[in-house]
């Protein structure tokens, strides 16, 4: 069994791109170093937030590369290895072990319905022979489910480490926890929706795969590091205050152009989607874009365009270390994001 057990928040960020479609590697490390700075304690590459269906196979691995070799060790990278066939599965987990990242994130195959005797067997056959351990993601939107008795035997293996769940379903989730943790102390779960990432942590849970992360990067870990220091008084005001931002981001306009324009909006030069946008869906990105303006604001994100770094939210006071804030300029932004995002009377 692995004795890297995966903690904190991971941040399955974008991927922007150059205006000839390619991927803009310097705004790519810019990117990189301004998450980690934030505090971000791991980078998920090639995530469902990061497009990775969209990018060719070599893509993904240059993806994981500049990611990897920016990071420097400095946070935990789980490597999104989402391909359609075990043998393209298992060139991806031997390319980014041999490269130096942590674990690599295997959904069940796509496309085609798949019952769970063979999801089981999919996951088990690419565990015998990966090199780099293994995380499961379950997200049932997009793939097949990942049943409670599969985790279960799927956990046996000792190079399967963990799970991150974006089902949305929080009683299962839990569940899960209780049931596989009986028979394997050391498996990791993160919780893959902003919505419940403080409860989920309240209940056991390590972290969590966070889109919006990539966006408010030191909010989300302020939430996660008051949470499991057990100050309630703070967290919750945070946890309630990321509502109206995660309507805006990710149910404001199709998934996932509202990260793009919210990351626009803290000034990185993200590119245009791979997919042809409608002029429908280019009134609602702009609609999107105005409401997240404000938002970031009432966040107290200084917003900034050009080419220069993005300024940053009320984040750590100089000289102290990254995701930790001094306690005035937690209660200072306590207090204007209750007041800014309760006005409506929420």
């Amino acid at each position: 069994m692995t004795s890297r057990k995966l903690r904190g928040i991971f941040c399955p960020h974008m991927v922007p791109l150059d205006d000839r479609d390619r991927i803009n590697e310097p705004e790519l490390r810019r990117m990189v170093e301004w998450l980690i700075q934030r505090g971000v304690h791991g980078l998920y590459p090639n995530g469902s937030t990061g497009e990775f269906t969209r990018f060719s196979f070599e893509e993904r691995k240059e993806i994981v590369r500049i990611v990897t070799e920016q990071a420097a060790g400095r946070v935990t990278i789980m490597a999104g290895a989402a391909e359609a066939n075990v043998k393209t599965t298992l060139a991806a987990c031997e390319y980014y072990h041999r490269i130096g990242c942590d674990t690599a994130a295997l959904i069940p195959p796509m496309y085609f319905p798949v019952q769970q005797p063979n999801i089981r067997e999919y996951f088990l056959t690419v565990a015998r022979e990966s090199p780099i351990d293994l995380t499961v993601y379950k997200i049932p939107q997009f793939t097949s489910d990942i049943h409670l008795d599969t985790l279960k035997r799927l956990a046996e293996h000792p190079r399967i480490i963990g799970i991150k769940d974006s089902s949305r379903d929080f009683p299962g989730y839990l569940t899960m926890m209780h049931e596989v943790r009986a028979i394997r102390p050391d498996f990791s779960f993160l919780i893959g929706c902003e919505e419940i990432l403080c409860p989920s942590l309240l209940m056991g849970g390590d972290g969590g795969t966070i889109a919006t992360s990539g966006v408010v990067p030191e909010l989300i870990v302020e939430i996660y590091n008051r949470t499991v220091a057990g100050d309630l008084a703070t967290a919750l005001p945070l946890q309630y205050a990321l509502l109206r931002l995660i309507r805006q981001l990710v149910f404001g306009v199709e998934f996932p152009e509202g990260v793009r324009v919210a990351l626009g909006v803290r000034g990185f030069q993200m590119g245009a989607s791979r997919v042809p946008l409608s002029p429908e869906v280019r009134v609602d990105a702009e609609r999107v874009k105005a409401e997240l303006t404000s938002i970031l604001t009432g966040l107290r994100c200084e917003l900034q365009a050009g080419d220069g770094p993005p300024a940053v939210c009320a984040g750590p006071a100089a000289g102290s270390p990254a995701g930790s804030f001094d306690e005035a300029t937690v209660r200072a932004l306590v207090e204007k994001v209750v007041r800014q995002l309760t006005a409506d009377g929420r």
